[in-house]
């Protein structure tokens, strides 16, 4: 759902994931999406929620340059076991290699997330979930990568497409796992004054 750039009270989506962009489809927000390219790379010594929450406010930052009167949403995902950090694969054998270590342990998704508002005050926050995989041996995994391709996935799988072949439960939000902790930044948009009023 597009809204009009003239408006006053409009969503900025600093992001080109596509799960975003439908998680907040199903959360009737509309929105307009415009991205800016940072440099992801962590810094020296830096914790995987420090990065994540740093790159989330880098992303909207950039972009609320250049919407000023804008609410700007900058998000960033990964996929942590223990301190090792799971991006996107670069490849079908890398893919395989992350669920293989990932295979019938509990991981964390970690979601920083910034929104930044209309008058520029700005909320910065990391939501992070549990996910528990089954036992896979490389059949599963292979059978698993016929459903779905998980080159653009942090983590190499996505868990609304088929992740009941790969995981045994959750504890915490659904949606951060997906990209974005959908519930969080409903509840952030309204203290900030957002009412997502149509045009």
């Amino acid at each position: 759902m597009n809204r009009n750039e003239n408006s006053s009270n409009v969503l900025v989506l600093a992001s080109t994931s596509p799960r975003r962009r439908q998680l907040l489809e199903k959360a009737g927000i509309d929105f307009i999406v415009d991205t800016q390219e940072v440099d992801e790379s962590p810094l020296p010594n830096e914790q995987p929620a420090e990065l994540v929450s740093r790159l989330a406010k880098l992303k909207a930052q950039a972009v609320k340059n250049r919407h000023p009167k804008q609410f700007v949403l900058g998000a960033d995902t990964v996929v942590i076991l223990g301190q090792k950090i799971f991006g996107k694969p670069h490849s079908m054998l890398e893919a395989t290699d992350f669920l293989r270590q990932l295979s019938g342990r509990t991981h964390k998704v970690l979601t920083g997330v910034a929104i930044i508002s209309a008058d520029n005050v700005l909320k910065n926050w990391v939501a992070t979930t549990s996910v528990a995989f089954r036992q896979l041996d490389d059949d599963a995994i292979q059978r698993y990568f016929e459903h779905t391709s998980p080159l653009d996935k942090a983590g190499a799988y996505g868990i609304q497409d088929h992740g009941e072949l790969i995981v045994e439960s959750i504890s915490g939000s659904l949606s951060n796992i997906i990209g974005l902790p959908v519930e969080d930044v409903l509840f952030h948009l309204a203290s900030l004054g957002f009412t997502n009023k149509p045009t």
